[in-house]
């Protein structure tokens, strides 16, 4: 073979070669993947990068990077380091769909603040139940009896309790508040693809939030020692019907969210600390999870899966935090969890929420002492472990992200 023709040949064959290297591995796989599943019928928001309003897998590996699991089959997804925000990849991470009880994160986080102490107690009405959606999941809250908000905080995380939750509304000022509440923090959080019109998560015309908000929900959230405790508690013990002349009885709760307690098919994941899962017949099976692996802490949500494999939200999810722990540091980030509005003030500027046309609805008489810590201190948390906010030369403040997970809070019963 003459030496040109064979030179050519060569460099024909490495240039072939070198395309199947760099592409990502499974690619393929994955464009066939996505050709089966449901996508999105309008254009996505860019909130957090231009790649995460895109249709379909986003991922950028590099050298050494395993591919993606294989039979992914949420219609949305997004794996995320909790303390950079760097998002590792995504699906659909921005389409708008029906949340269930995940959206109980973005309640908690709004109201738990404002209900303070825990050793709050509260007298039930037949009316703070009387709203509650037919076929709700429950804890068992009663009329006529008391309950602390830490038995009803228990009841939202661990049973995803309805009945908890609309007690805890009417307590933080009624169902309405809570709602126009949640929006304004869940605009706050730039966490925009969400419509709030239940507290619960419970099935409602033109609800909806994404992979991406629940993510800035469940990061928000876990900068709360309350919510940390609440979201990795596997079992507690639930206050029953109190019988006249006898020691009011109690039952044991367990957590729904099976990568916390296990189930059959479905081990406990390693390093798991929270935080929330859900189902309703619109939403199918939602799950934001979060874990921490070799001092390295992971985000991940998985948003209604079509296998008919039992507890696909959760191997799915564990699925993607594996990958996302092997991958880390090996991938070039597809986009970032942004920070609250209030965590960016630029110098010679209103913070966000104060300027004309930001008026505030008034807040209810039990959050007096928390409003003005609810929106300008709720991501004040992210500085426990990693120092305050810092300042950057262009005067423009950003969130230093790193902040704690629960120590021994994980797996240990409340009782």
């Amino acid at each position: 073979m003459p030496a040109l023709k064979k030179t050519v040949m060569t460099v024909l064959s490495a240039a072939l070669l070198s395309v199947c290297v760099v592409s990502p591995a499974g690619a393929a796989d994955k464009d066939k993947t996505d050709d089966k599943l449901p996508k999105p019928t309008g254009p996505m928001s860019t909130v957090g990068g231009k790649r995460l309003g895109e249709v379909g897998t986003q991922v950028e590996l590099g050298p050494g990077a395993p591919v993606l699991p294989k039979d992914l089959t949420a219609r949305s997804w997004i794996v995320a380091d909790a303390e950079s925000g760097q998002v590792l990849a995504s699906h659909n991470s921005h389409w708008r769909l029906p949340p269930a009880s995940t959206l109980k994160m973005l309640f908690a986080d709004t109201v738990l603040p404002a209900l303070q102490p825990k050793s709050l107690t509260h007298l039930v009405t037949e009316d703070e139940l009387a709203g509650v959606g037919e076929g709700s999941s429950l804890v068992g809250v009663k009329e006529d009896h008391s309950y602390t908000v830490h038995d009803l905080w228990l009841g939202v995380f661990l049973r995803s309790g309805n009945d908890a939750v609309h007690v805890l509304s009417e307590m933080y000022g009624g169902v309405p508040a809570t709602v126009a509440a949640m929006q304004r923090h869940a605009e706050e959080l730039q966490a925009l693809d969400t419509t709030v019109v239940s507290p619960d998560g419970y099935d409602a015309p033109h609800q909806v939030s994404s992979a991406y908000d629940l993510t800035l929900f469940a990061r928000s959230g876990m900068q709360k020692a309350d919510f940390r405790e609440y979201a990795a508690t596997a079992t507690a013990e639930f206050p029953g019907a109190k019988k006249k002349g006898k020691k009011r009885e109690s039952f044991e709760i367990q957590n729904t969210n099976r990568l916390i307690t296990g189930d059959l098919g479905v081990e406990p994941y390693k390093g798991i600390a929270g935080v929330k899962n859900g189902y309703t017949t619109h939403a199918g099976n939602t799950f934001t999870g979060i874990a921490e692996r070799d001092g390295k802490v992971l985000l991940v949500t998985v948003m209604n899966p079509s296998s008919e494999e039992s507890h696909a939200v959760y191997k799915e999810a564990a699925g993607l935090l594996d990958w996302g722990f092997s991958a880390s540091g090996k991938v070039t980030p597809v986009g970032e969890l942004v920070p609250p509005k209030s965590a960016v003030v630029s110098k010679g500027s209103e913070p966000a929420g104060t300027g004309k046309g930001a008026a505030k609805e008034k807040q209810p008489a039990t959050t007096a002492h928390a409003a003005a810590a609810g929106t300008n201190g709720v991501w004040t948390a992210l500085s426990v472990a990693g120092g305050a906010l810092v300042a950057l030369a262009a005067a423009v403040f950003l969130v230093n992200r790193r902040w704690p997970l629960p120590d021994l809070v994980r797996r240990l019963p409340r009782r």
